[in-house]
């Protein structure tokens, strides 16, 4: 498998033209036919990769980890606590010194206005790509599986109605990151998009006019409501997840008077009901079951969040093949 981008740096989706996302997606799906038919696909044979981590992680840690391996390579999982960063060494240092061991480096840190420009620090000074395992600012890995998902399962992205909403969690103050990315990037795929979101929880300037522009260039749309229920009529896919106030309000406390104030928007079997007859659920998962979502929707007929979630090796191997291979 030819590795057309080599050494390409995958800190956001924003930096990968559609033609490139459109590789990384067609190889994704021949890397999930390989796993099925139990081939071989050692094409990173004998390359190591270093995961390093300042937040925990399920899918996204095993999704690389295993995934190297079956692409023929290493993954060194690496707790940031216990590395030098934790005394104060540089992402400078750290990169030039990683990217002289291995063949590429992926990093979360998702601390807010921190994690992306430490990847950036990293990025200009590796020798080798640097993936982005989350940051404050965007999950790419997410967001390709996401699109691989929506792919498999409607074929055809144009027009579709998908509702990002925000919805209600306790478990910790969440990155936005995941409908960042993917209020950026499905609009590129002429999803007609709704953003929806109780006053308070908004996303950057910036972001909303990018994602604007996207939907004009490609023949989507794009909208933001405050009402749960307007987004959920209709909607073919919706997307209820929660995230933190961080563009208005950077304390990391999880719950406070705004939060509790919202405790409606919640992801329930009379919103489903609302939405197309063959609506399907998705979350990036860990779902902040009894808050986020009732427990017969996210394990009810309309989800698809183990597809999803199953999607994440897949796609997390084409990103490695693809930038880390040799031939």
């Amino acid at each position: 498998m030819k590795p057309l981008f080599k050494g390409k740096h995958f800190i956001t989706l924003e930096e990968w033209k559609k033609p490139e996302i459109d590789k990384l997606l067609e190889v994704s799906f021949k890397m999930k036919e390989y796993f099925y038919n139990n081939e071989d696909t050692t094409f990173l044979k004998n390359k190591t990769a270093f995961l390093m981590f300042f937040e925990q992680s399920t899918r996204t840690r095993n999704s690389m980890e295993a995934g190297l391996a079956q692409l023929g390579g290493h993954a060194t999982f690496l707790d940031t606590s216990k590395m030098q960063i934790s005394h104060g060494e540089s992402a400078k240092d750290t990169a030039k010194i990683l990217s002289s061991y291995g063949h590429g480096i992926a990093c979360r840190n998702c601390f807010w206005g921190i994690g992306n420009d430490f990847l950036r620090e990293m990025a200009k000074n590796s020798s080798v790509p640097i993936m982005n395992l989350q940051c404050d600012l965007y999950h790419p890995m997410q967001g390709l599986a996401d699109l691989m998902t929506i792919q498999e399962v409607f074929k055809e992205t144009k027009h579709l109605k998908v509702s990002i909403i925000w919805a209600y969690a306790t478990t910790h103050k969440k990155p936005i990151s995941v409908p960042l990315t993917q209020i950026l990037l499905f609009p590129r795929y002429a999803m007609d998009v709704t953003l929806a979101y109780p006053e308070g929880y908004d996303l950057p300037d910036w972001a909303i006019k990018q994602a604007k522009k996207h939907a004009e260039e490609n023949g989507g749309s794009f909208k933001i409501t405050h009402n749960m229920e307007e987004a959920f009529k209709d909607a073919d896919v919706v997307i209820p997840k929660n995230w933190g106030s961080w563009v208005n309000n950077q304390s990391d406390e999880v719950v406070d008077d705004l939060l509790e104030s919202y405790k409606g928007w919640k992801c329930t079997e009379d919103m489903i009901a609302l939405a197309s007859p063959n609506v399907k659920y998705m979350h990036a998962l860990p779902a902040d079951r009894g808050n986020e979502v009732e427990d017969s929707v996210i394990d009810g007929e309309h989800s698809i969040v183990y597809l999803e979630a199953e999607n994440r090796i897949h796609t997390a191997k084409a990103v490695m093949a693809m930038t880390m291979g040799d031939k």
